[in-house]
C-alpha cells in the first residue's frame, strides 16, 4: 500500500469536495439573491414555519452553519424570537441532509464534464446570472470529483488491519463511533464533508452499517462547533442559538443510540425495499435521523428554550429592526395623528444613531469586536427604519394635508435622510478601524486624545439634536448649531495637528489617512445633526 498516495488522494479529494460545496452554495445564494434573510424574517411567524424556512434557506446555502449564523443575526436584531430561532435551527439540520442525497446519486463518472460545463458558463458568458448558474454547476461537479478522489484514496483501507479493528470496535461500542464522528467533524468543520467521507467508506465496503451509523450521529454533533466558535465573545442571543444547536443534536443522538437496533433495522428495510446504493443508504439514514429528531423535540421547543436560557443566563441587548409606531390605521383616521406616529419613530431612529455613534467610539478605543458588531446591527436597524418610515410618510402624503402638516411632513422626510446618513458615517468609522486593525496601523496618544474629544462632542451634539426634535426645543436646537460650529473648528484644528505629527515623523502615512478620514466622518455627522436642529428652528 502506497501510504503517501493514499493520504494525498484523500486530502486533495477532501479539499476539492469542500471547494465544490462552497461554490455550489455561493452560486445558489446568488441565484436566490439577497432575499434569504427576508425569507427567515417573513416566514418564521411560528416555530413550524421556522422549521420550513430553515430547510429552504439551508438547501440554498448548502450549510446549516450559515443558516444558524443568519438566525443569530435576526435574533439579535429583534426580527425573530428565540423560540422561532429554535425552529429554524431544527429546519437547518434537515436541510443540510440534501447534500448527502446529492452525493447518493451515482454520477461520479460525469464529474469532470460537469466541472467543464460550469467553467464554460463562468468564463465565456458575461451575464452575471449565467455566471451564477455556472458557479453552481462547477461546484456540483467539483463535489463529485472530490468524492471520487477520496473514494480512490480510501479503497485500500479495507485491507488495513488497524482500520478493520477500529470499525469492529465501533460496531460493538456505538459511543466510540459517535466520538470518532464528532472529532472528525470538529477537525474538518463541515458535516457534509465528513458524511461524504462516510458514504465513500461504506460504498467501498470498508465499514459496516452498524459502525457507520454512530459515526453519522457524531458528525451531526461535530458540525455544531462552527456555530459555537462563531458565538464566542458574541451576544447572549448568539451563545444561546449556538447552544441550542448543540443540545438539539446531543439529545437526538442520545435518544437514537438508545434505539439503535430499531433504527438500524429501519435503515436496512429502506435499503432493501428501495434498492438503495450504499451512499444513498447513508443519506436516508442521515435524513431520517434529523427528521425524527425534529419530530420528537418539536413539541418541547418551550422546554428546550428554558433549558438553554438556564445554561446561558444573562440579559441580552436587542436591537429591534421593526418599527413600533407606524400603524396604517392612523393614516385613514387622521393625518395629524399619523405624522405624530411617524415623528415618534423618527425619534427612535435618532436614538439608534446616537447609540451607534457611542458603539463606534467604543470600538475605536477598545477594538473589541462586540462594539463593531453592535454598531453594524444598529446601522442595519437604521436602514430598515429609514425604508419603513419613508414608505409611511409617502402613504400619508397621498391624502390631503394642510399647509402646517405639509411642512411637518417635509421636515420629517429630511430628518429621516439625515439620520440615515449619520448611520452611514459611523459605519465608515467602523470600516476605518477594521482597516487600522488588519494593517496594524498605530495612532499616537495625541491622535487618540483628539479623536476622543471630537467623538465626545459629536455624540453630545447628535443626542441634543434628537432631543430638540422630540421636544421641539428651540434653545436646544440653537445649542446644536453652536456645537456644530465647534465641531467644524475642531476638525480643522486636529487636521493641522496631525499634519505636524506626520511631518515630525511621529506617525505613518496610513495612520494619517485613518485619522483624517475618521474626523471627516465626524464632521459630516455634525452637519447632519445641525440639519435636524434647523428643522426644529424653521418650524
Amino acid at each position: 500500500m502506497d501510504v503517501q498516495a493514499l493520504i494525498f488522494e484523500f486530502i486533495g479529494g477532501l479539499g476539492i469536495f469542500l471547494i465544490g460545496i462552497k461554490y455550489m452554495g455561493d452560486g445558489l445564494q446568488k441565484i436566490a439573491g439577497d432575499r434569504l434573510r427576508e425569507v427567515l424574517d417573513k416566514f418564521t411567524s411560528n416555530p413550524f414555519m421556522g422549521v420550513l424556512a430553515g430547510i429552504v434557506v439551508t438547501i440554498l446555502l448548502q450549510t446549516s452553519t450559515g443558516t444558524t449564523v443568519l438566525t443569530i443575526g435576526l435574533v439579535n436584531a429583534g426580527f425573530m424570537t428565540f423560540r422561532q430561532a429554535i425552529g429554524v435551527i431544527m429546519g437547518a439540520n434537515i436541510g443540510t441532509t440534501v447534500t448527502a442525497f446529492i452525493i447518493g446519486i451515482d454520477i461520479g463518472a460525469y464529474a469532470l464534464p460537469i466541472v467543464a460545463l460550469g467553467s464554460f458558463l463562468i468564463f465565456f458568458f458575461k451575464n452575471p446570472k449565467v455566471g451564477n448558474v455556472g458557479q453552481t454547476v462547477f461546484g456540483f461537479g467539483a463535489l463529485f470529483f472530490g468524492l471520487e478522489l477520496m473514494s480512490s484514496g480510501m479503497s485500500p483501507l479495507r485491507s488495513l488491519e488497524a482500520f478493520h479493528d477500529l470499525t469492529v470496535s465501533m460496531s460493538s461500542n456505538p459511543i466510540l463511533g459517535v466520538v470518532v464522528g464528532t472529532i472528525f467533524t470538529l477537525i474538518v468543520q463541515s458535516s457534509s464533508a465528513t458524511i461524504g467521507v462516510l458514504q465513500s467508506l461504506y460504498g467501498q465496503g470498508a465499514i459496516e452499517l452498524n459502525a457507520a451509523l454512530p459515526v453519522l450521529f457524531g458528525d451531526n454533533i461535530g458540525t455544531t462547533i462552527t456555530a459555537v466558535l462563531a458565538s464566542l465573545g458574541a451576544s447572549v442571543a448568539a451563545k444561546r442559538a449556538a447552544a441550542t444547536h448543540v443540545v438539539f443534536n446531543v439529545v437526538g443522538t442520545t435518544f437514537v443510540l438508545l434505539l439503535l437496533g430499531v433504527f438500524t433495522q429501519l435503515v436496512v428495510f429502506w435499503q432493501t425495499q428501495f434498492n438503495l446504493n450504499e451512499e444513498m443508504t447513508i443519506a436516508f439514514a442521515h435524513g431520517s435521523f434529523n427528521i425524527l429528531n425534529t419530530i420528537i423535540q418539536f413539541p418541547f421547543i418551550g422546554a428546550l428554550a428554558w433549558l438553554v436560557t438556564k445554561l446561558i443566563p444573562g440579559e441580552d441587548t436587542l436591537i429591534e429592526y421593526k418599527p413600533k409606531h407606524l400603524d396604517p390605521i392612523f393614516i385613514q383616521q387622521s393625518s395629524t395623528l399619523a405624522l405624530d406616529q411617524a415623528k415618534a419613530e423618527v425619534i427612535r431612529m435618532g436614538e439608534y444613531a446616537h447609540k451607534g455613534l457611542e458603539e463606534s467610539h467604543l470600538y475605536v478605543t477598545t477594538q473589541s469586536p462586540k462594539h463593531s458588531e453592535m454598531a453594524i446591527q444598529i446601522e442595519g436597524a437604521i436602514n430598515n427604519l429609514d425604508r419603513k418610515i419613508t414608505e409611511y410618510l409617502v402613504d400619508i402624503s397621498a391624502g390631503s394635508l394642510t399647509e402646517v402638516e405639509s411642512a411637518k411632513h417635509t421636515s420629517l422626510m429630511d430628518t429621516v435622510r439625515d439620520i440615515e446618513r449619520i448611520g452611514d458615517h459611523f459605519e465608515n468609522v467602523i470600516e476605518l478601524i477594521d482597516y487600522k486593525i488588519s494593517n496594524k496601523v498605530v495612532l499616537t496618544e495625541g491622535a487618540m486624545e483628539d479623536l476622543n474629544n471630537m467623538f465626545d462632542l459629536t455624540i453630545i451634539t447628535v443626542k441634543q439634536a434628537v432631543s430638540a426634535l422630540e421636544n421641539m426645543d428651540r434653545e436646544a436646537a440653537l445649542e446644536v448649531v453652536q456645537k456644530e460650529d465647534q465641531i467644524d473648528k475642531m476638525e480643522r484644528k486636529f487636521r493641522k495637528k496631525h499634519i505636524i505629527r506626520m511631518n515630525e515623523g511621529l506617525c505613518s502615512g496610513s495612520a494619517g489617512i485613518v485619522f483624517v478620514d475618521i474626523i471627516s466622518n465626524l464632521e459630516r455627522v455634525g452637519d447632519h445633526a445641525v440639519n435636524i436642529a434647523e428643522g426644529v428652528l424653521d418650524e
